[in-house]
């Protein structure tokens, strides 16, 4: 019986600030069924606090104790492999915030750097380009926050923390030591950890097959599919991900539920 479900937000729940069909009453309904929730996210640059107000906004209750974002896996492995290290990161100033807000050392100087964050940028140049061979073409180590290469935003597609980490990988001889965010084993632990439940009790839903699915297999929970964000129906054989459900948006999700229910019987 599924006694957890953790939800992808962009794409799933929410486009923009705008509710996804069905979510808000997908996650209301579980709430009075008791279920556990978890709202996980591969945005590293907004922490629990901007999410609860983001869903809210979206007729969507949710809290911070709830939210696990690609920020929040990317400190777990900064904190276990750079505690002490000088960070030179190529991101956004919520993602700095967060960074700093951890105890961690931040620096603008390519000279300082002693290991490297890159993520999404909304400004990134080939300035930044440069920088970061600066910072990191002699070997030093990196991170990735999050594999996202296209992110959904409120009227199209747009380039995501992916996008950027490929094209600083291909100024660099050397690939980031490890990106986060999900499917990342802290990804998985943070959200086993948030939600309370074990995995064989746990549904993930979302849109993305590398990322959400990808989790929910390695974690060994059920998943589900929603074709409201990044992935069509098409691309889902092609994929060596493979959900157990795919559902066209989460007016589906009492269906899921109901079969899960139906295999114990």
């Amino acid at each position: 019986m599924i006694r957890g479900v953790v939800f992808d937000v962009d794409g799933t729940v929410v486009r923009g600030n705008d509710p996804l069909p069905g979510a808000a009453d997908a996650v209301a309904r579980l709430r009075t069924a008791g279920v556990s929730l978890c709202f996980c996210s591969n945005n590293p640059t907004k922490g629990g606090a901007a999410y609860v107000d983001r869903l809210g906004a979206a007729g969507i209750e949710a809290s911070a104790e709830e939210v696990v974002t690609a920020a929040d896996s990317t400190v777990v492995y900064l904190q276990d492999h750079h505690a002490d290290d000088t960070l030179y990161v190529l991101g956004e100033s919520g993602l700095v915030e967060q960074l700093d807000a951890a105890g961690l050392t931040v620096t603008d100087d390519p000279d300082a750097a002693e290991a490297g964050v890159v993520s999404i940028d909304r400004s990134f140049d080939y300035d930044d380009l440069t920088r970061a061979l600066w910072a990191l073409g002699d070997g030093t180590p990196y991170v990735g926050t999050d594999p996202d290469r296209v992110i959904p935003g409120a009227d199209a597609f747009v380039p995501g923390s992916g996008a950027v980490i490929n094209a600083v990988r291909g100024v660099l001889d050397h690939d980031p030591d490890a990106v986060l965010g999900k499917p990342s084993a802290p990804a998985q632990n943070l959200v086993l950890d948030r939600i309370g439940r074990a995995p064989g009790e746990c549904l993930v839903v979302g849109d993305r097959l590398d990322t959400d699915i990808a989790l929910g297999e390695r974690a060994g929970m059920t998943t589900a599919l929603v074709l409201t964000g990044v992935t069509g129906r098409d691309a889902v054989a092609a994929s060596p991900h493979n959900p157990d459900y795919v559902i066209e948006d989460l007016t589906e999700l009492d269906r899921v539920l109901e079969a899960e229910r139906g295999s114990e019987r």
